[in-house]
């Protein structure tokens, strides 16, 4: 053969994700790109005495795995910081946190993630004196699993200037207590930014989720920092088998370390980083998004999505619904952006050819940004837009059939519904109410509605794990015996991974499945997916990850 293959795998089970050879044993790999997908016998004819041959024994292989719904650089700082995640009871925390702030002696704030709700049980908030009978002398601050609540202590309040409130935007709070003092809790980031600014990264890694601004005064160690920490970040991308991820917070500070981590030859995940729109003169900022989709267009990196928050999250009822919260009457919650201003983001987004995707969970968001959606078309026309909304936790049903009209992409991520990966079924499903549980993590109507589905952890909100996503895709059960069931099946949580998660970003010509011509973005697993019980989906883990031809991960 005229081209001879850089790398070969064979003995697989190859899971192509292309409809027209849906299965093979062997492919092989050049410059980057997949060469052929066949037989072994067929693939050996590639091989030379340079090539390196991939034994797969009978494993799954499938494409690199699409996360389209992740914050890669505050995710990144927090595999450094305390989990909580699983941890219940008051000892147990106290424990935990006294733990880690022995083991961090000059740790300028302690942060601990992914605290649940009801960690001190039912009917027991935290607030800032539990916090300080634990550590009174050291800032202390707890974010929530969803990461729209932190609990400070009373001196990360006092350092932070929040102790006697503040006058805050709509849809964020900072919880006063009867004293007239801040209690703890703070809700979104304009409430709690300045506590996590007293972190080591003075909260650069959330600048881009919090108001899409740049960080002022970074130093050169300060950016030797932060490349470090993204470094690491995709690295642990990389040992889960993702090959390319979606970021949903972003700002141009992420997109400059992106590239000199690639100039340095270590960007070993494709990324695509929006700017995300709070406030400002609307046309400027849309002028700066088509500058940066100008600007990064390459395979490794780009951008060109508008990323922007309707609402909040129900646990902390600062998600927007149509009804009122069914465990809080006479309260909706507060739209993040008022339907006017919103509408103007999206004809001045649309009209310059970027995509939109937009945070909306309660039933109220969506329909907002749906009528968002609406104007821009009948401001500009029908086109290839692919707008998107990210989480959709309650939907109407009409709703959906104005999503699959307007050809909207349902961003979802299956480890968030109340009782999948450890999370308690309280207080969520109190706040949807059993009448709208139906309407509720809707996957199985989304799907049938025709609407394209894209599949993702939001990490670190959940683990970034693809199997345990896949896993709990593949195995939720109803809460009640009369519920629809939303189990996926695995093509159909593996096509929400690659094929569809490549189709969100406009690249699904040259990625998202294993056929010749496309990019050498692989996985091969420890395990024959196909062949094993949904419950066991969740042990898998890569042995390989292949991005661009190159081994990015090995077991």
């Amino acid at each position: 053969m005229a081209v001879s293959a850089d790398l070969i795998i064979i003995n697989g089970r190859i899971i192509s994700m292309d409809p027209a050879q849906p299965q093979a044993e062997a492919l092989a790999i050049a410059g980057g790109r997949i060469l052929a997908v066949g037989s072994n016998s067929e693939i050996s004819g590639y091989r030379t005495g340079e090539t390196r041959v991939i034994d797969a024994a009978g494993a799954s292989v499938t494409p690199g795995i699409n996360e389209s719904h992740i914050h890669l650089f505050g995710a990144s700082a927090e595999l450094d910081q305390l989990s909580l995640f699983e941890v219940k009871g008051y000892e147990a925390m106290k424990a935990a946190i006294l733990g880690y702030a022995e083991s961090r002696p000059s740790e300028p704030l302690l942060m601990a993630n992914t605290c649940d709700y009801t960690i001190l049980g039912e009917g027991r908030p935290i607030d800032r004196h539990v916090l300080d009978s634990i550590l009174a002398d050291r800032p202390l601050a707890l974010m929530s699993p969803d990461h729209h609540t932190v609990w400070a202590n009373t001196i990360a309040l006092t350092k932070a200037g929040l102790l006697e409130g503040r006058k805050l935007p709509p849809g964020n709070e900072i919880v006063i207590g009867e004293d007239g003092l801040a209690q703890g809790e703070l809700r979104e980031h304009y409430a709690f930014d300045d506590v996590i600014a007293l972190g080591a990264n003075a909260g650069r890694d959330l600048l881009g989720l919090s108001t899409g601004d740049e960080p002022a005064n970074v130093t050169a160690a300060d950016r030797a920092y932060d490349r470090a920490l993204l470094k690491r970040g995709l690295q642990h991308l990389a040992a889960n088998g993702i090959t390319s991820f979606q970021n949903m917070d972003g700002n141009r500070y992420q997109l400059e370390l992106l590239s000199e981590i690639q100039a340095e030859g270590d960007l070993i995940c494709r990324g695509r980083v929006p700017l995300h729109y709070v406030s400002g003169d609307i046309v400027e900022q849309m002028d700066k998004a088509a500058a940066w989709h100008a600007e990064f267009q390459g395979e490794w990196l780009n951008s060109g999505t508008v990323k922007v928050f309707m609402d909040g999250v129900l646990d902390s009822h600062t998600a927007l619904m149509y009804d009122d919260y069914a465990d809080r009457p006479g309260w909706k919650g507060e739209a993040r952006i008022d339907q006017a201003t919103f509408d103007r983001i999206c004809i001045e987004a649309d009209k310059r050819g970027l995509q939109i995707a937009v945070h909306a969970i309660g039933d109220g968001a969506v329909s907002s940004v749906l009528d968002g959606y609406g104007a821009a078309r009948a401001a500009s026309g029908p086109r290839d837009s692919r707008h998107r909304i990210e989480h959709i936790e309650v939907v109407r049903w009409g709703d959906l059939t104005r999503m699959a009209d307007l050809k909207v992409i349902a961003s979802m991520q299956p480890t968030v519904p109340p009782g999948q990966c450890g999370l308690p079924l309280e207080p969520t499903l109190s706040r949807i109410g059993v009448d709208n549980w139906v309407r509720s993590y809707a996957w199985r109507a989304i799907r049938d509605a025709g609407i394209d589905m894209i599949f993702s952890t939001d990490w670190p909100v959940s683990p970034v794990s693809p199997m345990l996503s896949i896993h709990s895709a593949m195995t939720r059960k109803p809460w009640r015996d009369d519920l629809p069931d939303n189990r996926q099946t695995l093509m159909e949580a593996l096509d929400a991974y690659t094929v569809r998660g490549a189709y969100a970003e406009f690249a699904e010509s040259w990625k998202g499945q294993l056929k010749s011509g496309y990019v050498a973005d692989i996985v091969i697993w420890n395990a024959d997916l196909e062949a094993l019980d949904p419950e066991a989906i969740v042990g898998v883990t890569p042995r390989h990850t292949i991005c661009g031809g190159r081994i990015t991960y090995e077991a």
